[in-house]
């Protein structure tokens, strides 16, 4: 995308059609939310921006699903169908909060081939809860910095995939990567706004 956005320029896209924009979703293509929940409004205090959440659009027309690998705090690495964001996010509720789909160019049938069999050989592993803490240290002390396990914030989680499949988002001046630095990446489109 390279431009960073305001939470008032997401609300000034307009809301598509889910059943609409799936025809066009392609493995590869990136979710970022704007949640409107407790640790959603940390992240965006922290990171100076709306996103506060990102994952990745995985399409398997074979059993006609749209599936979303992404890294969450309760369960650490799944995949999600990406339906649940708009219908059962939480006791049968609808995400609180705003859903973008974006588009990294040029994603080949190679760079699908290697970001799934990267993302499915880290299913199940945990979500890094230490690495919220080690993110605050580097940002009000200016100290720490980022050692690469098999331990996943959301954005770890896409960084880590893109980067095994050979394309590289940078991680920001204080040491790590959050779902802002993703969006503001000049090989980021948007595909269109559904929550």
């Amino acid at each position: 995308m390279a431009t960073h956005l305001k939470t008032d320029d997401i609300d000034s896209l307009p809301v598509l059609s889910y059943s609409d924009l799936r025809s066009t979703l392609q493995s590869g293509d990136l979710l970022f939310t704007s949640g409107k929940y407790l640790v959603s409004n940390a992240i965006q205090q922290v990171t100076n921006s709306p996103w506060s959440h990102v994952g990745i659009v995985f399409r398997i027309d074979s059993i006609n699903r749209i599936l979303l690998l992404e890294s969450v705090e309760d369960m650490g690495v799944r995949f999600a169908p990406l339906s649940k964001y708009l219908t059962d996010y939480e006791n049968g509720k609808p995400y609180k909060g705003r859903v973008v789909l974006a588009r990294c160019s040029n994603i080949t049938t190679e760079t699908i081939s290697h970001l799934s069999s990267f993302g499915i050989d880290e299913l199940t592993q945990p979500y890094d809860k230490d690495e919220i803490a080690k993110i605050l240290a580097r940002v009000i002390l200016g100290k720490g910095k980022k050692k690469r396990d098999r331990e996943y914030i959301c954005s770890e989680l896409v960084y880590e995939c893109f980067s095994h499949a050979g394309v590289e988002f940078g991680f920001n001046k204080k040491g790590f990567i959050s779902p802002e630095d993703i969006w503001v990446n000049e090989q980021i489109s948007i595909v269109g706004r559904i929550l």
